[in-house]
């Protein structure tokens, strides 16, 4: 009896110590990955046009900007989910104060912050598609935002996130970048060049960088936006408005983002949007 619980203790302590070497190995490797320094690219900056940094804040709408970050981008705890992580977005004029406007548009388009290391959600991927004019002009818009209130909090990885991290569950906006350089939304003419662009900004980030669909890291699946080609205009309009299909039925992600992004386009912009995702949508049918 003796040696059966002697050995029983041994088991337990190979156990514990086993436990102890996978959590320290989660905690270094994902610790890595977060301190990992990523090349960036210049990113040469043209004079904004009046306009352009007029239309700024609005194009911040839509790509989420204010939803994240609060208003006057002064910081939210934007994401929380216990045992996976604390994320808040930044308090941006804070953050930007020390920076140069080249900086700033290499997070903004390469996702990547002055030191070297990745941000995290914030869709670089998306925003890496925007013009020189279009990122100077939120540059400029930035510098105009008074810098007040306090900095936010890094971001705080647990158990289950970290292990997400190791095992690339959830990666770093740079390594997004190459799929939505190589695969952008079908080029359908340019009477619907001003809708492709919306949707290349505004969509790809949830429905896949060519628009076709793909699983979000937190399990969400966002379908093909051939989904387009069962609406009409005005049930389209009313989807953009409210993120609720015809039956007005919860549609989860989609839903929040409209509520909180979508609903801010003119109606000229989601005229020209539904005019983009119809033919795209038309051509995949008659295809």
């Amino acid at each position: 009896m003796r040696r059966v619980v002697k050995w029983l203790g041994i088991g337990a302590v190979v156990v514990v110590v086993l436990a102890l070497c996978a959590v320290g190995f989660v905690w270094i490797a994902s610790e890595q990955v977060m301190d990992r320094r990523h090349p960036v690219r210049p990113e040469p900056l043209p004079r904004p046009s009046p306009a352009a940094v007029a239309y700024a804040p609005h194009q911040m709408r839509l790509l989420g900007c204010f939803s994240c970050h609060g208003e006057g981008l002064r910081g939210n705890l934007m994401f929380h989910e216990e045992n996976v992580a604390n994320i808040w977005a930044p308090n941006v004029p804070l953050r930007i104060a020390g920076m140069s406007d080249e900086q700033i548009a290499q997070v903004l388009r390469q996702g990547v912050k002055p030191d070297g290391t990745a941000v995290w959600v914030m869709p670089s991927k998306s925003m890496s598609r925007l013009t020189p004019e279009e990122t100077a002009a939120i540059v400029a818009y930035l510098r105009t935002l008074p810098s007040t209130g306090k900095p936010t909090p890094p971001i705080e990885l647990l158990p289950l996130g970290r292990i997400g991290v190791v095992t690339r569950k959830f990666n770093p906006e740079p390594t997004h970048l190459a799929a939505y350089k190589a695969s952008y939304p079908a080029d359908l003419g340019p009477q619907h060049a001003a809708g492709r662009k919306l949707a290349a900004l505004v969509c790809a980030e949830c429905h896949g960088p060519a628009l076709e669909g793909m699983k979000m890291e937190d399990g969400n699946t966002p379908p093909s936006l051939d989904v387009v080609g069962a609406y009409d205009l005005p049930a389209f309009t009313t989807l953009m408005r409210t993120g609720k299909p015809p039956g007005g039925r919860d549609l989860g992600l989609m839903t929040v983002i409209a509520k909180e992004n979508l609903r801010h386009m003119t109606d000229a912009e989601i005229a020209s949007l539904y005019g983009y995702l119809k033919a795209r949508a038309d051509k995949a049918t008659a295809g």
